[in-house]
């Protein structure tokens, strides 16, 4: 029997994490988008990467004295080296992106200029002065280093500015200072302009070295450089012996203002001296320090992609649709009771969501309102909702999730304002995360008692349903109301339902039901049937899930999966995985879908989840995957798989561990992402005009990685 569980039959999980962010890297080089798009993917690596450390680095510097290895044979100390190696390599790759391509077609193309301080016109540098004068000066805090002011603590991820200085009669004494940039500045500064066609910006840490010398009267500057340093973020919240939770992860946040620094950022030319006392102060070894040969924190060019008037290097504008069915409806429950609705965002609009919820608070047959928030916007309609049918008597129940990594303060305040308003407030539960995506609504109706249920893949969050792909369904079929009911009483008490109709729950059966259905595909598949799995998620992690695509692959079942980010699985790998597709989508919209199909033997089972196929899902979280029973609805889903798995212009192709873009030789170009606006706005609009766009073949070759 093949040993499925050999670790050469595994990718790592941070190395396949940062092989995902070189993809979207290779976007940022991609000329088939436009300018101002390849831009905004290379800020989303830069903040990928952030969170990359203070998370999964963190978790490993952690451990990294422990033996213990993962499922491809790697101790933390082997991960966090081969890590180091591959990060050094993606981040020059970034810098040679910012400096050598985008900022000379920027300047080239459209005008626009990041200026440094030697670059600046005399008119620019009047500006720059009165600028600092009136606007940084006063809040800028100066910190000197002696025997009697110790190393200050430096902030997470925010920028600094520290130099060498000594006395100008005493040449052989020198000191440390060092200055936080203040984060309540803007850091990108528009300048004025000498030519119509050109808009110039300096940013804000390079107006603070021009100036330096102005905080420190009595020294001379020797050297001054830009630097930036990570936390560990990831600081574990002992449930067990915490008699409050809401305390616990208030002072969880404290500590991570202090925690072990993870990474030094500093610029490229730093005086050794200076680096000297930095690594030496914080702590950092030589792995930890990367030289920035551009502007320290490539998050910045958001700032640069969200000015006016560059529409025309940008995406064109889409608006995301509303269902026919919603389109100027009187009643959202009389129509959810005609049949289940489906909402895939972006391409069908999330006011629909909010819509619901919002009519419930204020319809006066609503008894309750009952649902799960994970991450909701900084100005959330939801909670305004929520707050306001509290207000008008009606029963809510809300479990905000504490526990939602950088998350945590936002759900803590609004945990806090929902209480005030009169809501029943879970704060999760103990030792898992509630990742789950539902709410109920109870009405009293003519006949009786009806519930009304929404279930989804993504957070209820009406931002980032702008740009997450996620599905999400209505519906008030019984059997769904009254998993949904028992549901919240699991949640709210101690209430475990002794059976489920149709929503499977993690981490009760989430893992065997899974792994059941996979089974059944291995049995068609040797009884001669056709066998056939679809699997889209974000991440493909958990070696037992892993194991058993393994035997089904090697048992003829054919096998696609879509997985954005981490893949841990090697696909195509003969004896093992020949049978096995995967591919990652990066375009335009974050794929965030989770849609699990089986063929069943012809009865084909169609789910969509909260939870991708890792550990922590199946097991530390509480997450839904429920089953897709509308025909109609069926299709949409299918025909949304089926579209990506003919994609050939977003998809890379995973090929034993290697991914590379589609082979376009003889092959239909294929962006599945605008293939679904343009039928979004067909089947929403009437007489919808074309609105086709035209793709081309990239001409810049990706790197290999």
């Amino acid at each position: 029997m093949e040993n499925y569980s050999a670790p050469e039959n595994y990718i790592n999980r941070e190395l396949s994490w940062l092989d995902f962010n070189f993809r979207i890297l290779n976007e940022a080089r991609d000329k088939n988008h436009p300018l101002f798009e390849r831009i905004k993917f290379l800020a989303i690596t830069a903040s990928n990467l952030d969170e990359f450390f203070m998370v999964r680095v963190a978790s490993l510097k952690n451990i990294s004295s422990m033996d213990k290895k993962d499922c491809a044979g790697m101790t933390a100390k082997e991960q966090l080296e081969a890590i180091s190696k591959k990060t050094h390599k993606l981040v020059d790759m970034q810098y040679s992106t910012y400096s050598r391509s985008l900022m000379q077609l920027l300047a080239k193309d459209t005008g626009v200029r990041i200026l440094s301080s030697d670059e600046l016109s005399d008119k620019q540098k009047k500006y720059v002065t009165s600028y600092f004068h009136d606007e940084i000066f006063p809040i800028l805090t100066p910190m000197a280093v002696d025997s009697s002011r110790p190393f200050p603590l430096i902030q997470n991820k925010v920028l600094n500015i520290c130099a060498l200085v000594k006395k100008s009669k005493e040449n052989n004494i020198k000191g440390f200072v060092t200055v936080p940039v203040p984060t309540i500045c803007p850091r990108v500064i528009k300048l004025p302009s000498e030519k119509k066609d050109e808009t110039c910006f300096i940013l804000i840490e390079e107006v603070i070295q021009m100036f330096i010398g102005e905080l420190f009267t009595s020294y001379k500057i020797i050297d001054s450089c830009v630097y930036r340093v990570m936390r560990d973020a990831d600081i574990p919240i002992d449930e067990d012996d915490s008699e409050d939770l809401l305390e616990e992860i208030q002072k969880n946040l404290k500590e991570r203002e202090r925690s072990q620094v993870i990474r030094l950022e500093v610029e490229d030319d730093i005086n050794e001296s200076l680096l000297k006392i930095l690594s030496g102060e914080l702590n950092t070894k030589k792995d930890d320090i990367y030289f920035i040969k551009g502007p320290v924190d490539l998050t910045f060019l958001n700032k640069i992609y969200s000015q006016k008037g560059f529409s025309k290097y940008k995406y064109p504008n889409y608006t995301p649709q509303i269902p026919k069915r919603l389109q100027d409806c009187d009643d959202i429950f009389d129509e959810i009771k005609k049949g289940d609705i489906y909402l895939h965002h972006p391409y069908n609009s999330f006011k629909p969501v909010t819509d619901l919820v919002e009519t419930a608070a204020n319809d006066e047959k609503t008894l309750a309102i009952k649902q799960t928030l994970y991450r909701v916007s900084g100005n959330s309609p939801i909670i305004r909702s929520l707050e306001k049918a509290a207000q008008n008597g009606k029963s809510v129940t809300v479990l905000v999730e504490l526990k939602a990594r950088f998350d945590e303060q936002n759900n803590i305040v609004w945990a806090q304002k929902l209480e005030n308003a009169g809501c029943h407030v879970i704060y999760g539960l103990l030792g898992l995360k509630t990742h789950s995506k539902i709410t109920e609504i109870i009405r009293r109706e003519e006949e009786g008692i009806i519930k009304y249920v929404h279930l989804a893949t993504g957070n209820y969050n009406d931002v980032t349903a702008n740009f997450y792909t996620d599905m999400g369904i209505f519906t008030c079929r019984k059997e769904y109301g009254d998993d949904s009911g028992a549901f919240f009483n699991m949640l709210s008490g101690f209430c475990e339902p002794k059976r489920w109709n149709k929503l499977i729950v993690a981490p009760i059966w989430l893992r065997e039901k899974t792994e059941n259905f996979i089974e059944r595909e291995i049995k068609h598949a040797k009884a001669g049937k056709k066998a056939r799995i679809i699997a889209k998620m974000n991440s493909l992690v958990d070696q037992e899930i892993i194991e058993y695509l393994y035997r089904a692959s090697q048992a003829g079942v054919k096998i696609d999966l879509i997985v954005r980010g981490i893949c841990c699985l090697r696909a195509n790998v003969p004896g093992l995985s020949e049978n096995i597709t995967v591919r990652s989508i990066t375009g335009r919209y974050l794929e965030h879908a989770r849609i699990y199909y089986f063929y069943n033997d012809g009865e084909e089972n169609i789910f969509c989840a909260s939870a991708d196929w890792m550990n922590r899902n199946l097991n530390k979280r509480v997450e839904i995957m429920f089953p897709v029973e509308d025909e109609e609805i069926r299709e949409e889903i299918k025909h949304v798989l089926d579209l990506q798995l003919e994609d050939t212009l977003r998809a890379s192709i995973q090929d034993n561990g290697i991914y590379s873009k589609v082979d376009l030789r003889g092959r239909n170009k294929i962006d599945s992402q605008v293939v679904l606006m343009q039928e979004a706005i067909e089947k929403c609009t009437p007489n919808a005009v074309d609105t086709a766009v035209t793709s081309f073949v990239p001409r810049e070759k990706p790197e290999e990685f």
